[in-house]
């Protein structure tokens, strides 16, 4: 229904004068729709997302004359992963325009994923007119109650039943994605009020919120806990990835072990002596947990799929447990702390190095520190884990170490696929940003592609890894028009294995007979050469290093499709 011609949007919008009317008409004076497209870019928004429909052309009005760059995804779910990818390495919102029902249930798995992984997200729909919400009349693309249906994955979602609303409810949503947990916000325009008449309005941002801070008691009584461990450790996630500078100076003046979620990769650098990595559901790593009498949990929900992606109940914090979130809720949620912080990441960090370079008041019995703990022991756990990998995951983690050797400062933007899962575990980034996939929170299929691309635009200058398998691609893989479209010369390292591997081997695992899991394989060659895309195969370590020389200067999208049985197959 996106490219109806304007008779049959007249015909089927006849019950709604003033809509249908101003499909047709340009209005005279500046719409709410015009007003917002101003609005967005004093919030300094730079790019959108979107495919336009007969209920979001009034959005697109005044876009054409603004500084913001349109993107036009093949599918919608591709429009809200690009502006996951885009807000994950700028630290901005991803801003999207999507058509009223379809559009949004298309985009409703991308914003679950968002949810789930705490990224910002603006989702600006279209909704039927004012006098049609909720009536069951059939109307195009009308659903019961298009914001409750995204309610439950949104920071909120609301409906503008007036242009009057529009400044305040988008203060409401940056709101958001300043100073509180950031996750997608959904703001519904009925077709009636995006073309109201708004230009009354202020274009002005109103005032930006800042960041909160922990009660500085709390922060006392935290630095004093860890003062006195003997055995400190940290748990930092995504919440903490703006505070690297302070978590590395903590780590360093506690000497406590650190471990990293997937959204966290990159807080400490490679090689350093205190980092545990993304090792937090190995048996090695758990066991050091258990020892440490003090552990602090940094911007971290704690959640099964960065401590048990083994499923198997094991992650335990018996020692004293400190935790630091932006979300009341979360320091609630999953293990019980022994004194919460409700506060930004970086301010709490700020005031627990302030705290601690305090002298602090003699002690009767002085607490000194584990001198087998720290480095010693954090050295120990990596050779542990390091030698327990199989021959599969070491030539998985080969692959990377390729990449990695070729393009040192590359953003690696991974799906559900074997490598990624290794590269969880084995990969060290180099920056924060720059490690970030669908295989943690929600983990859906298909998004790598996609969220590669909106990387890509966050960062021209760098290159963009987009690390894929052959099911996974197969759910996104019109998006490589959209890279050629758009000129985004991502590197797609396609993991070819004809089928979903990694679920055969959990059926079988399971004593399963394997179904569904072995699919057709097509030509990815020839396909993305289709798309426009530079492509081709490669089977050794020196191959896939001169195929990724050559993408970074091919201008274009380039497929490096990689046959596990020829990877694994390799002398390592």
């Amino acid at each position: 229904m996106k490219r109806l011609e304007i008779t049959e949007i007249d015909k089927t919008l006849a019950t709604d004068a003033s809509a249908s009317a101003s499909l047709a008409i340009a209005p005279a004076a500046a719409t709410c729709g015009e007003v917002l497209v101003k609005l967005l870019e004093n919030y300094g928004v730079e790019l959108v997302f979107g495919i336009p429909g007969v209920h979001t052309v009034e959005l697109y009005r005044g876009l054409a004359r603004s500084s913001m760059r349109h993107i036009t995804p093949r599918h919608e779910q591709g429009a809200g992963f690009m502006a996951d990818g885009y807000a994950r390495v700028s630290g901005k919102p991803g801003v999207c325009f999507i058509i009223t029902g379809p559009g949004m249930t298309n985009i409703a798995t991308a914003m679950a994923q968002a949810y789930a992984d705490s990224i910002p997200m603006l989702v600006i729909s279209s909704v039927n007119a004012r006098q049609h919400l909720g009536n069951g009349n059939g109307m195009l693309h009308e659903l019961p109650s298009q914001r409750g249906v995204f309610a439950g994955m949104t920071a909120f979602s609301h409906t503008l039943m007036s242009a009057d609303e529009l400044p305040a409810v988008l203060a409401r949503a940056f709101a958001v994605f300043d100073s509180a947990r950031p996750r997608p916000v959904h703001i519904e325009i009925p077709l009636d009020v995006i073309v109201a008449p708004a230009a009354h309005l202020s274009t002005a941002m109103l005032a930006r919120t800042s960041k909160p801070c922990a009660d500085p008691r709390s922060i006392a009584e935290a630095a004093a806990m860890l003062r006195q461990a003997r055995r400190p450790l940290i748990l930092a996630g995504g919440g903490a990835v703006n505070a690297g500078i302070e978590l590395q100076q903590l780590a360093e003046r506690l000497q406590a072990p650190t471990a990293l979620t997937i959204n966290a990769k990159g807080l400490l650098p490679p090689q350093h002596p205190l980092l545990l990595g993304s090792t937090q559901s190995t048996a090695a790593t758990r066991a050091l947990v258990c020892e440490a009498d003090v552990v602090l949990a940094v911007g971290t929900e704690l959640g099964e799929t960065d401590y048990d992606t083994v499923f198997d109940g094991g992650f335990r914090i018996p020692g004293k447990l400190i935790r630091i979130d932006i979300d009341a809720q979360q320091l609630a949620r999953n293990y019980p702390a022994t004194l919460a912080l409700l506060s930004d990441t970086g301010n709490a960090l700020q005031g627990l190095l302030q705290q601690l370079s305090l002298q602090p008041e003699p002690l009767l019995h002085a607490v000194l520190p584990d001198v087998s703990w720290g480095g010693k022991r954090v050295a120990a756990l990596r050779c542990e884990i390091d030698s327990s990998l199989d021959h599969a995951a070491r030539m998985q983690h080969r692959m990377l170490e390729v990449v990695a050797s070729t393009l040192p400062d590359a953003i690696y933007v991974g799906d559900s696929t074997q490598p990624v899962y290794t590269g969880n575990i084995t990969f060290d980034a180099r920056t924060p940003r720059s490690w970030f996939n669908s295989s943690t929170g929600y983990g859906t299929l298909g998004y790598a592609l996609p969220a590669a691309i909106g990387a890509k635009l966050a960062t021209a200058g760098t290159p963009v890894i987009c690390l894929i398998g052959d099911g996974g691609l197969q759910f996104t893989l019109p998006e490589l028009a959209s890279a050629v479209e758009a000129g985004v010369p991502v590197i797609i390292l396609l993991w070819n294995n004809s089928g979903y591997g990694e679920i055969k081997k959990y059926m079988q695992n399971r004593a399963i007979e394997p179904v569904g899991v072995d699919i057709y394989t097509p030509d990815f060659i020839a396909i993305a050469r289709g798309f426009g895309c530079a492509a081709q195969h490669v089977a050794t370590a020196t191959e896939l290093a001169s195929a990724l020389q050559l993408a970074m200067s091919a201008g274009t999208p380039t497929v490096l499709e990689i046959s596990e049985i020829e990877w694994t197959g390799q002398e390592q």
